[in-house]
């Protein structure tokens, strides 16, 4: 698979990235490399390996859920850099 000048412009304007024309050659030339290179992976016997979702074996060390006391209210808002005496005291993020 070969990608072309004109491809690589696309998505330069998709991407909103202003490329010169050295630029833009010598983009088109490093995605071909790369392109070349997964290329090559298809080539590789996979037969078989078996599937896998990740590279490594990982578990979640999942817990049972117990029931325990909630923290009260004046040792939640304790470290808070800005709090009233019932929540947190946050800058607002939506404008009227």
């Amino acid at each position: 698979m070969s990608i072309t000048r004109k491809e690589v412009l696309q998505v330069a304007d998709l991407a909103r990235l202003d490329l010169d024309d050295a630029a833009l050659d010598k983009m088109s030339i490093q995605i071909n490399e790369v392109l070349g290179y997964v290329a090559q992976m298809n080539e590789v016997d996979t037969g078989d390996v078996t599937p896998t979702s990740h590279a490594l074996s990982l578990t979640n060390a999942f817990r049972e859920d117990e029931k325990a006391e909630h923290l009260d209210r004046k040792r939640a808002l304790s470290n808070a850099p800005h709090a009233d005496n019932e929540t947190f005291v946050v800058p607002r993020v939506i404008k009227a």
